[in-house]
């Protein structure tokens, strides 16, 4: 497809975060290994869900639901490098002009403004982006934004995948890409516990027969070139943590 061949270039931001109350974990951040466009590895599985990493953009990655968040707009956000990430290398920037300046369009009139929590469910046309649905959730003011938003983050992520009937998704959190400086094994470390944990309420939901889950397989957690080590770090110490 030569939408998605020319899109296969390096991305630099961290492509993840998911949330909820969980154990306290704590992560140091290692020196930076770079990792090749496509390279992949399941760092291992909670509950029979597999838990992988994966160096792709948000824009690329073939998936049945991509989950992307964007803070509310503040004009030319994404593109304004610094403090966001160059173009080149700006997955929701790519994301974005995938999608003929969608992402922008819906921000800057209002129609979805990125409040926190707030969420758009978009069905991409065929050929633009590799996943088959697209969701946007909202990180609000950027410049009140902490690292603990992001458990309420993950726990709509997972929620909302569950209520669409998904087996596996994508995850991107574009922290990195909107210049929000993140810790990057935390954040990862957190993507899993609350995405655990808020899958972990639904099946309790259906052994009490009040919930029609239907069983995630794969949670794929993206991350660009230069943080795919470090956030493998951070989510084998979360899985550790749930299987111990």
């Amino acid at each position: 497809m030569i939408i998605r061949t020319l899109k296969k270039a390096a991305y630099i931001g961290l492509y993840v975060s998911m949330l909820i109350t969980a154990p306290q974990l704590s992560f140091a951040q290692t020196t930076t290994q770079t990792a090749a466009v496509n390279t992949s590895k399941i760092w291992g599985k909670v509950d029979g869900i597999a838990i992988e990493g994966m160096v792709q953009g948000p824009s690329t990655e073939n998936t049945q639901l991509q989950i992307a968040c964007v803070f509310e707009y503040t004009e030319g956000d994404i593109f304004n490098s610094p403090p966001a990430l160059p173009e080149a290398v700006n997955g929701m920037v790519h994301l974005d002009k995938s999608l003929n300046g969608l992402i922008t369009d819906l921000r800057k009139s209002g129609k979805f403004a990125g409040h926190s929590l707030e969420t758009i469910l978009i069905t991409p046309p065929s050929g633009t982006i590799g996943a088959k649905k697209l969701l946007l959730i909202g990180l609000g003011d950027r410049n009140k934004f902490t690292p603990g938003l992001m458990q309420q983050v993950a726990t709509v992520g997972m929620e909302e995948a569950l209520r669409l009937g998904v087996t596996e998704y994508a995850f991107a959190s574009d922290l990195k890409d909107a210049g929000i400086d993140s810790p990057t094994a935390e954040v990862a470390g957190y993507g899993v516990t609350g995405a655990i944990n808020a899958y972990r309420t639904q099946v309790y939901l259906k052994n009490k027969k009040m919930s029609n889950l239907k069983p995630i397989k794969k949670i794929t957690l993206l991350a660009g070139p230069a943080f795919f080590v470090t956030a493998g770090e951070g989510i084998t110490k979360a899985i550790a943590a749930f299987n111990n």
